[in-house]
């Protein structure tokens, strides 16, 4: 299953919530020109993506169970459904474990052991920094500690820093 379809799929995961689905809409745009621009290969450029779509799978049911779509809760309910989730994609079972320990870690800034979970960590700051209008300071600081890739630290500079 392709990266379109399991967009579609997610969008009707999210049943009418469009902050929802905007969010990882833009999340994937990011993550997709990041990954593209910083030269990963087709099998991890797939991975990135489809993690990207699924990033936050776990806030409907976060916010049901515990009235918070905090990071934590959404790492700790979010790789088993994203395993159902993907579960007839077609996709390898190594690639599915791999985008379940993604959405898993995916508020976790340390131990980043790879360019997908980096650009995922990179494209989704990029996005909250923006629907939750974080300050100069904050961004300043994340761009120092966090951000690794190229494209990711000049659009952070681009959106946040210049002008």
């Amino acid at each position: 299953m392709a990266a379109a379809e399991i967009t579609r799929k997610m969008i009707a995961y999210s049943k009418g919530n469009r902050h929802d689905i905007n969010h990882f809409m833009k999340v994937y745009a990011f993550a997709k020109t990041i990954g593209e621009c910083e030269g990963l290969d087709e099998a991890a450029q797939t991975i990135l993506e489809i993690a990207a779509i699924v990033h936050d799978i776990a806030c409907p049911l976060c916010r049901e169970k515990y009235g918070s779509t905090n990071g934590k809760y959404q790492e700790q309910e979010g790789p088993a459904l994203v395993r159902d989730f993907l579960e007839d994609s077609g996709l390898s079972q190594d690639a599915v474990e791999r985008i379940a320990w993604l959405v898993g870690h995916h508020h976790t800034l340390r131990g980043i052991d790879g360019p997908d979970y980096q650009i995922l960590i990179e494209a989704d700051y990029l996005v909250n920094a923006d629907e939750s209008g974080y300050s100069r300071e904050n961004v300043e600081n994340t761009l120092g500690k966090v951000f690794r890739t190229k494209t990711g630290i000049s659009l952070l500079k681009t959106m946040y820093l210049e002008g």
